[in-house]
């Protein structure tokens, strides 16, 4: 194992699963903007190479990529370990890979559709905090974010299984708040409402009705999420943001959303 980088005190060492695109790339460019080093983590890892050189222009002290399926232990495992042996401690967890797929009522909804969100969204986020949280326990520091979403507290006909999932995002968010009291690791909920990134498309299949999700109104971008978990990790440590809940001004619930004539 090599020893742990040395840095300083200030500059962080950040995990972000799901870090090829949409939400995990913003995430990876504010912390390279502030030089901090960067352990990214996505199934795409063609598309995580391709974004390394991008980062460490910006300003990264580090960036190292590696394969990572949440949906398997394996591979979490094997991420964990060549993660540590690179840099040691981690300093924050972004848990951002999440999918939904499908848009079927339950009655005739799709096993793997269901699966796949549950796997990715639920056991693979308390796979990996798992997989972290042993070394931020023995070193008492870290800060662990979990990406839920507004369907965290509200429900919609053909999306019980992604709404679920996500309000299974919350409770373990807040089991985990109250499993560490008395430690120095935080645990911070995002909770965006309509984000125009890759989202649609892979839940849709189809780009013009990705884009008609959109239609006639001004959606957040993935710069605006990050902005939100950079704001939480620079936090003095005495401070830790519970959750953020953002969505567009012209969106007021998960099902009411002004569109202005196209």
């Amino acid at each position: 194992m090599t020893s742990i980088k040395s840095r300083k005190s200030d500059l962080l060492h950040v995990v972000i699963t799901g870090a090829s695109s949409g939400i995990g790339a913003a995430c990876a460019e504010i912390f390279a903007r502030s030089g901090h080093t960067l352990i990214l983590g996505a199934r795409r890892l063609d598309r995580l190479e391709t974004l390394a050189p991008h980062l460490r222009s910006l300003g990264a002290a580090d960036v190292w990529v590696g394969e990572l399926d949440v949906t398997k232990l394996a591979s979490i495992e094997q991420f964990q370990l060549e993660s540590q042996s690179r840099f040691g401690g981690v300093d924050v967890l972004i848990n951002n890979a999440g999918l939904a797929a499908g848009l079927d009522p339950v009655a005739t909804g799709s096993d793997d559709d269901w699966e796949a969100m549950m796997n990715t969204n639920v056991l693979g986020l308390l796979k990996v905090s798992r997989a972290f949280l042993k070394g931020m326990i023995a070193a008492n520091h870290g800060h662990i974010f979990n990406m839920g979403s507004i369907a965290g507290f509200h429900t919609y006909a053909k999306g019980a299984a992604y709404a679920g999932s996500k309000h299974a995002v919350r409770a373990i968010s807040g089991a985990l708040r109250q499993e560490l009291t008395g430690t120095a690791i935080r645990i911070s909920e995002i909770d965006p409402g309509m984000v125009e990134t890759e989202f649609s498309l892979v839940r849709l299949g189809d780009q013009a009705k990705a884009d008609e999700v959109y239609r006639g109104m001004t959606p957040l971008t993935a710069a605006d999420v990050a902005e939100c978990v950079y704001f939480a990790a620079t936090r003095p440590p005495h401070v830790n943001i519970d959750h953020i809940v953002l969505m567009p001004t012209d969106q007021s619930s998960i099902g009411l959303v002004h569109r202005r004539p196209t």
